[in-house]
């Protein structure tokens, strides 16, 4: 199952001004949180990490 498209493009934006991995709202996701951290893997979230 695939992000809507909006919350992606949002998800987007806020992981670009993080230095960590965040969730859609801004959160870093806690290394525990495997099923988000999949999810921010699978979709492409994690390119857009502030180097």
């Amino acid at each position: 199952m695939s992000l809507d498209p909006a919350i992606k493009r949002v998800w987007i934006e806020i992981q670009k001004a993080s230095h960590e991995p965040v969730n859609a709202i801004g959160v870093k996701i806690d290394s525990k949180d495997q099923a988000t951290l999949d999810v921010w893997k699978t979709e492409g979230i994690d390119q857009f990490m502030k180097p």
